[in-house]
């Protein structure tokens, strides 16, 4: 038996109505996943593979707006390891 894509579009559309949430898009729920995956510090290697990207650019370029403190990150890892090699 071949199942109606569609159908997952109306069982959303009914759990949103029935719950009285914010309407959103399908598309709005695999941008949450992959935003909350980012701020928790997942690979960005594994969320490409996980969204179904075929290079991991293709994540970063969409999702870039969420990284803008891990570059601190980087710089602040990087001078506590100079500091321990002193």
């Amino acid at each position: 038996m071949e199942q109606d894509p569609r159908n997952i579009l109306r069982t959303m559309k009914r759990f949103i109505n029935n719950s009285g949430v914010t309407p959103i898009r399908f598309h709005d729920i695999r941008h949450t996943h992959a935003s909350i995956l980012i701020s928790t510090g997942v690979d960005i290697v594994k969320i490409a593979a996980r969204l179904g990207h075929a290079n991991p650019r293709t994540t970063l370029e969409t999702y870039a707006h969420l990284l803008p403190n891990s570059y601190n990150e980087v710089a602040e890892s990087f001078a506590k390891e100079l500091k321990k090699n002193k």
